[in-house]
């Protein structure tokens, strides 16, 4: 089989770029081991949409057929620091419809699959598993698990944080483990959240509280691997009680609806998104701290940005250049970086337990949630990837 891209991964990364190159003359080739399956009740992995990834959704015909139902908008969102810090962000404020949208993993993931199974100009192999993946001057042969092989002029890893490409294109990766697992559940609340995002920067950990439809919330506990352990291994009204304690109880009596599920956190950079005949997107580009609930978000922009350069080659460019490639990368070089900075900054800005530390990092949150020009501009850049 013969094709021009062929997406290693359908996951919500991979997926997005094969319906996104919908319309091109492109024939679009995507390899996945196993389909994706709906949980029973609620997802306890929930993303925040970006105002620029629900576009993105718009566009390739995803997000006007998920169930509005089980979708929350986000207007506001304070954040607490380990004192007195707070610093506020309201979407009225900025003029957006929303700072964010809360979406289960799931949901997001068989809708994608559903559309890349319909859509003609993509072969969907599946199960199917590689093995082996070779590269020549004109292109590169891929060989599956079952003896299958085909040849493509351009491969894209969506295949995650483990990326199987981007160990085969010698891409290397730099991995700085945090120490930290996310630990994630769902709850009913007894005091309604009114589209309000709650984070706490406490002396053990980062904890967020997302809004769901209804009064319900998605908590996601970023806590070193000796708590996160111990959340885990609670019992559902244990945990139900030591997370409402460690948010003051701002949403009242939570009640569990989902177990507590738990995934180690890592800061991951590449040098470059490619290499020869091989482009990168999603976890397997980069891994960021979820504080800023923008991993997703920046891998939706990779798959955008990618397919933008992709549909708008004429039919006799390569899809796999080298100038493409390069044009590719610059364009996600801004917008990666910073996120991974700040996240990572943030993230050990408020791990130190020294008293004048504690002060300054409060005292900027105060500072800047009192000039509402500076912090509106970050919520721009936040929502669109510039300012």
């Amino acid at each position: 089989m013969d094709f021009d891209v062929l997406i290693v991964g359908a996951g919500l990364a991979g997926a997005s770029l094969a319906a996104a190159l919908r319309t091109s003359s492109l024939k679009v080739g995507l390899i996945e081991g196993s389909p994706p399956r709906r949980p029973d009740g609620w997802d306890a992995r929930v993303y925040a949409l970006s105002p620029a990834s629900v576009a993105f959704l718009d566009e390739i015909g995803i997000w006007q057929h998920l169930d509005h139902a089980r979708v929350a908008p986000v207007y506001d969102m304070h954040i607490f620091g380990d004192r007195d810090g707070r610093l506020d962000f309201s979407a009225y404020d900025c003029g957006l419809e929303a700072l964010a949208w809360i979406v289960e993993a799931s949901q997001l993931q068989l809708e994608l699959w559903e559309t890349v199974k319909r859509q003609h100009g993509v072969g969907l192999l599946c199960p199917a598993r590689p093995a082996a993946l070779a590269f020549d001057e004109d292109g590169a042969e891929l060989a599956l698990e079952d003896g299958r092989r085909m040849r493509a002029r351009l491969i894209v890893g969506a295949d995650g944080a483990a990326s199987w490409v981007r160990e085969q294109a010698g891409i290397r990766a730099r991995v700085s483990p945090y120490g930290e697992k996310g630990v994630v559940a769902n709850f009913e609340c007894s005091l309604s959240h009114d589209g309000r995002a709650l984070q706490w920067f406490l002396a053990d950990g980062i904890l967020a509280w997302l809004p769901l439809p209804g009064e319900r919330i998605s908590m996601v506990w970023s806590a070193p691997d000796a708590l996160a352990d111990e959340l885990v291994a609670l019992s559902p009204e244990a945990l139900s009680a030591r997370v409402a304690e460690a948010g003051g109880e701002a949403l009242g009596r939570l009640t569990p609806i989902t177990p507590a599920a738990a995934f180690p956190l890592r800061l991951m950079r590449v040098g470059q998104p490619f290499a020869h005949r091989v482009a990168l997107v999603g976890d397997a580009a980069h891994a960021i701290h979820p504080l800023s609930g923008h991993g997703i978000n920046l891998g939706f922009q990779d798959s955008r940005a990618l397919a933008t350069r992709l549909a708008a080659l004429p039919g006799w460019r390569d899809p796999g250049e080298a100038s493409i490639l390069r044009g590719y990368a610059r364009a996600r070089a801004e917008e990666t970086l910073l996120m991974q900075t700040t996240t990572d900054g943030l993230n050990r800005l408020f791990r130190p337990t020294d008293p004048l530390v504690a002060r300054i990092r409060n005292f900027g949150l105060n500072l800047t949630n009192a000039v509402p020009v500076v912090r509106n501009m970050l919520v721009r850049y936040a929502v669109s990837g510039h300012f």
